[in-house]
């Protein structure tokens, strides 16, 4: 028993309970790219047919939410020995809760890829967290287009981006 009630697929720190449908839908999109099950005569193929995903919420139906429920998910997915995390969200300050959190999972064994974000800024010159975190674990991620050219509302940063996946008409 881990202290949570109901976490089948995943849990809800936004709402505080076993259910964490996405209101919001950009994060089933993401699954989706990430595990759709292909050659099944269903919808798209994600990039991994056979994948684990556990889902976890911490962002209301209008996509605000809070850094200390970010970190509830973090230390969720270490404590459940999750191996990669994939987080297409981001926005506020600096956290030094949230960088432990992370730091902390990555000791464990777990990637955090996180979303470069969508300002279309140079993240060398104003950070975006999570994704601009100092962190072994930490890899940054911009948006590419069907050209693997950088999506014009992607932020980059030489220094402190890591790669790019595409991002721009995903199905």
């Amino acid at each position: 028993y881990n202290g949570y009630v109901d976490d089948i697929y995943g849990y809800d720190f936004c709402n505080y309970d076993g259910n964490p449908m996405d209101d919001h839908y950009h994060g089933t999109h993401c699954a989706g790219t990430i595990g759709g099950i292909g050659n099944n005569g269903v919808g798209v193929a994600g990039v991994n047919w056979e994948v684990s995903i556990m889902a976890l919420k911490f962002l209301s139906a209008s996509g605000s939410g809070w850094t200390d429920d970010a970190i509830k998910c973090v230390e969720y997915s270490t404590m459940m020995g999750a191996n990669l995390s994939s987080n297409s969200w981001g926005g506020g300050s600096y956290s030094q809760g949230l960088k432990d959190a992370i730091d902390a999972a990555g000791a464990a064994g777990m990637l955090f890829m996180a979303s470069a974000g969508n300002s279309g800024s140079n993240n060398d010159n104003n950070p975006h967290y999570p994704s601009s975190y100092d962190s072994e674990s930490v890899v940054a991620v911009m948006a590419t287009d069907k050209y693997d050219d950088k999506a014009s509302f992607s932020s980059y940063g030489p220094m402190s981006v890591d790669l790019g996946a595409p991002g721009v008409d995903i199905l």
